[in-house]
Protein backbone atom coordinates (compact mmCIF):
# COMPACT_ATOMS: atom_id res chain seq x y z
CA UNK A 1 0.00 0.00 0.00
CA UNK A 2 1.25 3.56 -0.46
CA UNK A 3 -0.21 6.84 0.47
CA UNK A 4 0.01 9.71 -1.73
CA UNK A 5 -0.76 13.04 -0.78
CA UNK A 6 0.00 16.84 -2.86
CA UNK A 7 -1.42 20.33 -2.46
CA UNK A 8 -4.39 19.47 -3.99
CA UNK A 9 -6.38 16.20 -5.30
CA UNK A 10 -8.26 16.20 -7.78
CA UNK A 11 -10.90 13.35 -7.34
CA UNK A 12 -12.95 14.26 -10.46
CA UNK A 13 -16.49 15.89 -10.35
CA UNK A 14 -14.97 19.21 -10.57
CA UNK A 15 -13.91 18.50 -6.50
CA UNK A 16 -10.13 19.02 -5.19
CA UNK A 17 -9.80 18.26 -2.07
CA UNK A 18 -6.61 19.62 0.48
CA UNK A 19 -4.95 17.98 3.09
CA UNK A 20 -5.98 14.58 2.05
CA UNK A 21 -4.03 11.38 1.50
CA UNK A 22 -4.67 8.65 -1.35
CA UNK A 23 -4.15 5.11 -0.79
CA UNK A 24 -3.30 3.42 -3.50
CA UNK A 25 -2.63 -0.69 -3.81
CA UNK A 26 0.37 -2.19 -5.05
CA UNK A 27 -1.96 -3.26 -8.46
CA UNK A 28 -3.04 0.67 -8.51
CA UNK A 29 -6.44 0.30 -7.40
CA UNK A 30 -7.84 2.95 -5.16
CA UNK A 31 -8.35 1.39 -1.92
CA UNK A 32 -9.00 4.77 0.63
CA UNK A 33 -9.17 8.76 0.41
CA UNK A 34 -8.42 9.62 3.76
CA UNK A 35 -7.80 13.08 6.02
CA UNK A 36 -4.36 13.46 6.24
CA UNK A 37 -5.10 13.33 10.27
CA UNK A 38 -5.70 9.76 9.99
CA UNK A 39 -2.19 9.19 8.67
CA UNK A 40 0.11 10.78 11.16
CA UNK A 41 1.65 7.10 10.93
CA UNK A 42 1.98 6.40 7.89
CA UNK A 43 4.75 6.42 4.83
CA UNK A 44 2.68 9.26 2.74
CA UNK A 45 4.60 10.71 -0.12
CA UNK A 46 4.18 14.37 -0.48
CA UNK A 47 4.31 15.98 -3.89
CA UNK A 48 3.88 19.97 -4.49
CA UNK A 49 1.51 20.42 -6.81
CA UNK A 50 -1.43 18.40 -8.13
CA UNK A 51 -2.33 14.55 -8.07
CA UNK A 52 -5.30 14.09 -10.80
CA UNK A 53 -6.30 10.73 -12.52
CA UNK A 54 -4.73 9.25 -15.29
CA UNK A 55 -5.29 11.28 -18.26
CA UNK A 56 -7.46 10.19 -21.34
CA UNK A 57 -6.45 10.58 -24.67
CA UNK A 58 -9.09 10.60 -27.16
CA UNK A 59 -7.78 10.73 -30.83
CA UNK A 60 -4.58 9.69 -31.60
CA UNK A 61 -2.80 7.72 -34.45
CA UNK A 62 -0.04 5.97 -33.49
CA UNK A 63 0.43 3.95 -36.44
CA UNK A 64 1.70 7.16 -37.88
CA UNK A 65 4.36 7.91 -35.19
CA UNK A 66 7.45 7.32 -37.55
CA UNK A 67 6.50 10.40 -39.18
CA UNK A 68 7.57 13.01 -36.70
CA UNK A 69 8.61 16.25 -38.20
CA UNK A 70 8.56 15.15 -41.98
CA UNK A 71 5.06 16.99 -42.41
CA UNK A 72 5.36 21.07 -42.61
CA UNK A 73 3.32 22.95 -40.53
CA UNK A 74 1.09 25.90 -41.01
CA UNK A 75 0.11 24.17 -44.57
CA UNK A 76 -3.67 23.58 -43.91
CA UNK A 77 -5.18 20.58 -44.05
CA UNK A 78 -5.81 19.45 -47.90
CA UNK A 79 -1.62 20.44 -48.71
CA UNK A 80 -0.88 18.30 -44.78
CA UNK A 81 -2.82 14.85 -46.20
CA UNK A 82 -1.34 15.32 -49.94
CA UNK A 83 1.75 15.33 -48.09
CA UNK A 84 0.97 12.53 -45.62
CA UNK A 85 -0.57 10.43 -48.86
CA UNK A 86 3.26 11.06 -50.43
CA UNK A 87 5.38 9.19 -47.61
CA UNK A 88 5.61 5.61 -48.27
CA UNK A 89 8.00 2.81 -48.14
CA UNK A 90 9.13 3.25 -44.85
CA UNK A 91 10.43 0.04 -43.08
CA UNK A 92 8.34 -2.11 -41.02
CA UNK A 93 11.37 -2.28 -37.98
CA UNK A 94 11.09 1.51 -38.51
CA UNK A 95 7.32 2.31 -38.03
CA UNK A 96 6.84 -0.48 -35.33
CA UNK A 97 10.06 0.99 -33.04
CA UNK A 98 7.98 4.33 -33.75
CA UNK A 99 4.85 3.04 -32.06
CA UNK A 100 6.54 1.28 -29.20
CA UNK A 101 7.72 4.69 -28.47
CA UNK A 102 5.13 6.21 -28.84
CA UNK A 103 2.76 4.17 -26.90
CA UNK A 104 5.76 4.52 -23.97
CA UNK A 105 5.51 8.35 -24.38
CA UNK A 106 1.91 8.78 -23.38
CA UNK A 107 1.76 6.31 -20.61
CA UNK A 108 5.12 7.89 -18.88
CA UNK A 109 3.07 10.99 -18.95
CA UNK A 110 0.33 10.41 -17.45
CA UNK A 111 -2.33 8.75 -20.66
CA UNK A 112 -3.81 5.54 -19.37
CA UNK A 113 -6.51 5.11 -21.85
CA UNK A 114 -5.97 6.10 -25.69
CA UNK A 115 -8.66 6.60 -28.53
CA UNK A 116 -6.66 5.31 -31.76
CA UNK A 117 -7.32 5.44 -35.32
CA UNK A 118 -6.26 2.56 -37.46
CA UNK A 119 -5.81 1.68 -40.98
CA UNK A 120 -3.84 -0.55 -40.82
CA UNK A 121 -2.72 -3.79 -38.00
CA UNK A 122 0.66 -1.72 -37.24
CA UNK A 123 -0.70 -1.32 -33.80
CA UNK A 124 -1.78 -4.68 -32.71
CA UNK A 125 1.49 -6.29 -30.91
CA UNK A 126 2.00 -2.88 -28.88
CA UNK A 127 -1.60 -2.66 -27.90
CA UNK A 128 -1.48 -5.91 -26.96
CA UNK A 129 1.41 -6.02 -24.47
CA UNK A 130 0.96 -2.08 -23.31
CA UNK A 131 -0.23 -0.52 -19.80
CA UNK A 132 -2.22 1.52 -21.80
CA UNK A 133 -6.25 0.58 -22.29
CA UNK A 134 -6.75 0.93 -26.02
CA UNK A 135 -10.15 1.79 -27.72
CA UNK A 136 -9.44 1.49 -31.61
CA UNK A 137 -11.38 2.98 -33.63
CA UNK A 138 -11.33 0.92 -37.16
CA UNK A 139 -10.96 3.89 -39.58
CA UNK A 140 -13.12 3.34 -42.94
CA UNK A 141 -13.51 5.87 -46.17
CA UNK A 142 -14.26 5.24 -49.86
CA UNK A 143 -13.88 8.80 -51.09
CA UNK A 144 -17.40 8.97 -51.35
CA UNK A 145 -17.37 6.54 -54.57
CA UNK A 146 -19.78 3.55 -53.94
CA UNK A 147 -17.90 2.13 -56.47
CA UNK A 148 -15.43 1.67 -53.58
CA UNK A 149 -17.52 0.82 -51.38
CA UNK A 150 -17.53 -2.62 -51.46
CA UNK A 151 -13.59 -3.02 -51.82
CA UNK A 152 -13.43 -0.58 -49.17
CA UNK A 153 -15.55 -2.81 -46.54
CA UNK A 154 -13.63 -5.73 -47.38
CA UNK A 155 -10.27 -3.74 -46.48
CA UNK A 156 -11.00 -2.59 -43.22
CA UNK A 157 -12.93 -5.46 -42.19
CA UNK A 158 -9.42 -7.23 -42.83
CA UNK A 159 -8.00 -4.73 -40.38
CA UNK A 160 -10.98 -4.83 -37.90
CA UNK A 161 -10.41 -8.11 -37.54
CA UNK A 162 -6.68 -8.38 -36.77
CA UNK A 163 -6.99 -6.09 -33.47
CA UNK A 164 -8.13 -7.01 -30.21
CA UNK A 165 -11.51 -6.84 -28.23
CA UNK A 166 -10.91 -8.08 -24.76
CA UNK A 167 -11.71 -7.23 -20.95
CA UNK A 168 -8.93 -4.77 -21.67
CA UNK A 169 -9.21 -3.02 -24.90
CA UNK A 170 -12.19 -2.04 -27.11
CA UNK A 171 -12.59 -1.69 -30.92
CA UNK A 172 -15.13 -0.55 -33.08
CA UNK A 173 -15.79 0.53 -37.15
CA UNK A 174 -15.66 4.34 -37.67
CA UNK A 175 -15.93 6.79 -40.70
CA UNK A 176 -13.58 9.05 -40.92
CA UNK A 177 -14.69 12.35 -42.32
CA UNK A 178 -18.09 14.02 -43.41
CA UNK A 179 -16.18 14.20 -46.77
CA UNK A 180 -14.73 10.96 -47.44
CA UNK A 181 -17.52 8.02 -46.51
CA UNK A 182 -20.41 7.27 -49.05
CA UNK A 183 -23.87 7.34 -47.69
CA UNK A 184 -23.19 3.58 -48.69
CA UNK A 185 -20.89 3.13 -46.19
CA UNK A 186 -21.92 5.43 -43.65
CA UNK A 187 -25.06 2.84 -43.53
CA UNK A 188 -22.30 -0.49 -43.24
CA UNK A 189 -20.85 1.12 -40.25
CA UNK A 190 -24.10 2.19 -38.36
CA UNK A 191 -25.12 -1.58 -39.05
CA UNK A 192 -22.23 -3.07 -37.74
CA UNK A 193 -22.08 -1.12 -34.43
CA UNK A 194 -24.36 -0.95 -31.55
CA UNK A 195 -25.64 1.22 -28.64
CA UNK A 196 -22.36 0.53 -26.43
CA UNK A 197 -20.48 1.09 -29.00
CA UNK A 198 -18.28 5.04 -29.78
CA UNK A 199 -18.07 5.90 -32.69
CA UNK A 200 -15.62 8.84 -33.79
CA UNK A 201 -15.44 10.78 -36.72
CA UNK A 202 -13.18 14.20 -38.15
CA UNK A 203 -15.25 16.83 -38.50
CA UNK A 204 -14.93 20.76 -39.45
CA UNK A 205 -11.44 21.23 -39.23
CA UNK A 206 -11.22 23.66 -42.38
CA UNK A 207 -13.28 26.40 -44.36
CA UNK A 208 -13.10 23.69 -47.50
CA UNK A 209 -15.11 21.26 -45.59
CA UNK A 210 -17.78 23.43 -44.96
CA UNK A 211 -17.87 24.81 -47.96
CA UNK A 212 -18.19 21.46 -49.97
CA UNK A 213 -21.12 20.53 -47.51
CA UNK A 214 -23.09 24.28 -47.44
CA UNK A 215 -22.24 25.09 -51.73
CA UNK A 216 -20.96 21.74 -53.19
CA UNK A 217 -18.04 23.56 -54.32
CA UNK A 218 -14.10 24.23 -52.99
CA UNK A 219 -10.73 22.87 -52.51
CA UNK A 220 -12.12 19.52 -51.68
CA UNK A 221 -13.52 18.57 -55.30
CA UNK A 222 -10.36 19.32 -56.74
CA UNK A 223 -8.48 17.34 -54.04
CA UNK A 224 -10.61 14.48 -55.14
CA UNK A 225 -10.14 14.91 -58.98
CA UNK A 226 -6.61 15.47 -58.64
CA UNK A 227 -6.32 11.83 -57.30
CA UNK A 228 -8.99 10.52 -59.55
CA UNK A 229 -11.99 10.36 -57.61
CA UNK A 230 -14.43 13.23 -59.23
CA UNK A 231 -17.39 13.88 -57.57
CA UNK A 232 -19.45 14.46 -60.84
CA UNK A 233 -22.86 15.02 -59.26
CA UNK A 234 -21.93 16.24 -55.72
CA UNK A 235 -24.46 19.41 -55.30
CA UNK A 236 -24.05 19.53 -51.23
CA UNK A 237 -26.64 19.84 -48.86
CA UNK A 238 -26.74 23.66 -47.90
CA UNK A 239 -25.85 22.81 -44.75
CA UNK A 240 -22.23 22.68 -42.94
CA UNK A 241 -20.37 19.43 -42.73
CA UNK A 242 -21.55 18.26 -39.15
CA UNK A 243 -25.58 17.97 -40.44
CA UNK A 244 -24.16 15.11 -43.26
CA UNK A 245 -23.39 13.10 -39.84
CA UNK A 246 -26.32 13.71 -38.56
CA UNK A 247 -27.82 12.22 -41.88
CA UNK A 248 -26.11 9.36 -41.82
CA UNK A 249 -25.27 8.01 -38.30
CA UNK A 250 -28.11 6.81 -36.02
CA UNK A 251 -29.40 8.95 -33.05
CA UNK A 252 -29.09 6.36 -30.30
CA UNK A 253 -24.84 5.96 -31.14
CA UNK A 254 -22.38 7.35 -28.93
CA UNK A 255 -21.21 9.81 -31.09
CA UNK A 256 -17.04 11.50 -30.70
CA UNK A 257 -16.40 14.60 -33.09
CA UNK A 258 -13.10 14.83 -33.25
CA UNK A 259 -11.43 18.78 -33.83
CA UNK A 260 -14.45 20.47 -34.43
CA UNK A 261 -12.17 23.64 -35.34
CA UNK A 262 -15.06 25.34 -37.12
CA UNK A 263 -18.01 24.14 -35.14
CA UNK A 264 -20.50 27.26 -34.56
CA UNK A 265 -22.84 27.41 -31.40
CA UNK A 266 -25.77 26.07 -34.17
CA UNK A 267 -23.54 23.40 -35.28
CA UNK A 268 -22.82 22.19 -31.88
CA UNK A 269 -26.78 22.27 -30.50
CA UNK A 270 -27.84 20.58 -33.57
CA UNK A 271 -25.55 17.77 -32.77
CA UNK A 272 -26.66 17.85 -29.00
CA UNK A 273 -30.20 17.94 -29.85
CA UNK A 274 -29.93 15.08 -32.73
CA UNK A 275 -27.67 12.22 -30.93
CA UNK A 276 -28.65 10.73 -27.36
CA UNK A 277 -24.72 11.20 -26.22
CA UNK A 278 -22.15 12.91 -28.05
CA UNK A 279 -18.66 14.27 -27.00
CA UNK A 280 -15.84 16.95 -28.64
CA UNK A 281 -12.66 15.76 -29.27
CA UNK A 282 -10.39 18.73 -29.12
CA UNK A 283 -6.53 17.85 -30.16
CA UNK A 284 -5.36 21.96 -30.30
CA UNK A 285 -1.50 21.52 -31.13
CA UNK A 286 -2.66 19.47 -34.29
CA UNK A 287 -4.96 22.71 -35.27
CA UNK A 288 -2.48 24.66 -34.34
CA UNK A 289 -0.03 23.02 -36.57
CA UNK A 290 -1.89 22.46 -39.51
CA UNK A 291 -4.54 24.95 -39.30
CA UNK A 292 -3.31 27.97 -36.92
CA UNK A 293 -6.76 27.62 -35.25
CA UNK A 294 -8.48 26.71 -31.89
CA UNK A 295 -12.32 26.03 -31.72
CA UNK A 296 -14.23 28.80 -29.81
CA UNK A 297 -14.49 27.22 -26.86
CA UNK A 298 -17.35 29.04 -25.35
CA UNK A 299 -19.59 27.45 -27.84
CA UNK A 300 -19.24 24.57 -26.47
CA UNK A 301 -19.38 25.91 -22.85
CA UNK A 302 -22.57 27.71 -23.82
CA UNK A 303 -24.26 24.69 -25.38
CA UNK A 304 -23.56 22.20 -21.98
CA UNK A 305 -21.39 20.14 -24.62
CA UNK A 306 -18.73 17.62 -23.57
CA UNK A 307 -15.38 17.91 -24.33
CA UNK A 308 -12.62 15.93 -23.85
CA UNK A 309 -8.47 15.93 -25.78
CA UNK A 310 -6.71 14.35 -28.13
CA UNK A 311 -2.98 14.67 -29.18
CA UNK A 312 -3.54 13.07 -32.40
CA UNK A 313 -0.44 11.76 -34.38
CA UNK A 314 2.93 12.69 -34.07
CA UNK A 315 2.50 13.36 -38.08
CA UNK A 316 0.67 16.50 -36.36
CA UNK A 317 1.95 17.25 -33.15
CA UNK A 318 5.62 17.38 -31.68
CA UNK A 319 4.97 15.31 -28.96
CA UNK A 320 2.12 12.84 -27.42
CA UNK A 321 1.24 14.75 -24.12
CA UNK A 322 -2.40 15.88 -22.97
CA UNK A 323 -0.62 18.20 -20.36
CA UNK A 324 0.94 19.73 -23.24
CA UNK A 325 -2.41 20.49 -25.16
CA UNK A 326 -3.86 21.72 -21.96
CA UNK A 327 -0.81 24.33 -21.99
CA UNK A 328 -1.84 25.27 -25.53
CA UNK A 329 -5.04 25.81 -24.71
CA UNK A 330 -4.46 28.24 -21.54
CA UNK A 331 -2.09 29.58 -23.63
CA UNK A 332 -4.08 31.28 -26.34
CA UNK A 333 -7.52 31.20 -24.19
CA UNK A 334 -6.51 32.56 -21.39
CA UNK A 335 -10.33 33.32 -20.63
CA UNK A 336 -10.47 29.26 -19.23
CA UNK A 337 -8.34 28.01 -16.26
CA UNK A 338 -6.86 24.32 -15.13
CA UNK A 339 -9.70 23.69 -13.05
CA UNK A 340 -12.05 24.26 -16.27
CA UNK A 341 -10.17 21.84 -18.45
CA UNK A 342 -8.98 19.13 -16.34
CA UNK A 343 -12.42 17.14 -16.51
CA UNK A 344 -11.87 16.83 -20.70
CA UNK A 345 -8.48 15.05 -19.69
CA UNK A 346 -9.79 13.28 -17.52
CA UNK A 347 -13.59 12.34 -16.42
CA UNK A 348 -15.05 12.98 -19.80
CA UNK A 349 -12.60 11.20 -21.80
CA UNK A 350 -13.19 8.31 -19.72
CA UNK A 351 -17.27 8.56 -20.39
CA UNK A 352 -16.78 8.89 -24.17
CA UNK A 353 -14.37 5.92 -24.44
CA UNK A 354 -16.53 3.71 -21.99
CA UNK A 355 -14.11 3.52 -19.47
CA UNK A 356 -15.47 5.31 -16.50
CA UNK A 357 -16.21 1.95 -14.43
CA UNK A 358 -12.37 2.20 -14.18
CA UNK A 359 -10.95 5.24 -15.52
CA UNK A 360 -11.00 8.99 -15.16
CA UNK A 361 -11.80 9.68 -11.43
CA UNK A 362 -10.04 8.88 -8.25
CA UNK A 363 -12.71 6.80 -6.59
CA UNK A 364 -12.34 3.64 -4.43
CA UNK A 365 -12.53 0.95 -5.68
CA UNK A 366 -11.33 2.00 -8.83
CA UNK A 367 -8.07 1.79 -10.99
CA UNK A 368 -7.23 5.09 -12.73
CA UNK A 369 -3.53 5.82 -12.48
CA UNK A 370 -2.37 8.35 -10.74
CA UNK A 371 -0.29 11.44 -12.24
CA UNK A 372 1.69 14.27 -10.46
CA UNK A 373 1.24 17.80 -12.46
CA UNK A 374 4.11 20.12 -10.72
CA UNK A 375 2.97 23.22 -11.75
CA UNK A 376 2.62 26.16 -9.09
CA UNK A 377 0.35 28.76 -7.89
CA UNK A 378 0.19 32.33 -9.19
CA UNK A 379 -2.59 35.06 -8.58
CA UNK A 380 -4.52 32.09 -6.90
CA UNK A 381 -4.85 29.86 -9.58
CA UNK A 382 -2.86 26.67 -10.59
CA UNK A 383 -0.03 27.62 -13.54
CA UNK A 384 1.25 24.74 -15.76
CA UNK A 385 2.56 26.94 -18.13
CA UNK A 386 6.04 25.69 -17.11
CA UNK A 387 4.65 22.28 -15.70
CA UNK A 388 5.50 18.36 -16.41
CA UNK A 389 3.28 15.74 -15.86
CA UNK A 390 4.25 11.96 -14.83
CA UNK A 391 2.16 8.99 -14.20
CA UNK A 392 3.37 7.19 -10.44
CA UNK A 393 4.10 3.91 -10.79
CA UNK A 394 3.00 1.00 -8.06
Amino acid sequence: MKFLSADRIYIGNGSFLENHVIAVDTDGRIDAILDKSECSDKNVQNYKGVLTPGFINTHCHLELSHMKSKVATGTGLIPFISSVVKFRDIPQEQIDAAIQAGDIEMYNSGIVAVGDISNKGDTVKVKRNSKIRYYTFVEMFDFMQEAMTAPSIEQYEAVYAQHDNTSKDKKTRVPHSPYTVSRALYAHIAQNTNVSETISIHNQETPAENEMFLKGTGAFLDFFAGFGFPLKNWKGIAKTSVHYILENLPKDRKVLLVHNSLSTLEDIQAAEAHFDSVYWASCPNANMYIENILPNYDHFIEAGAKLTLGTDSLTSNWQLSILEEMKTILRYKSYLDFDTILPWATKNGAEALGFDETLGTLEVGKRPGVVHIDGEWKNGKFDISNASSKILKF
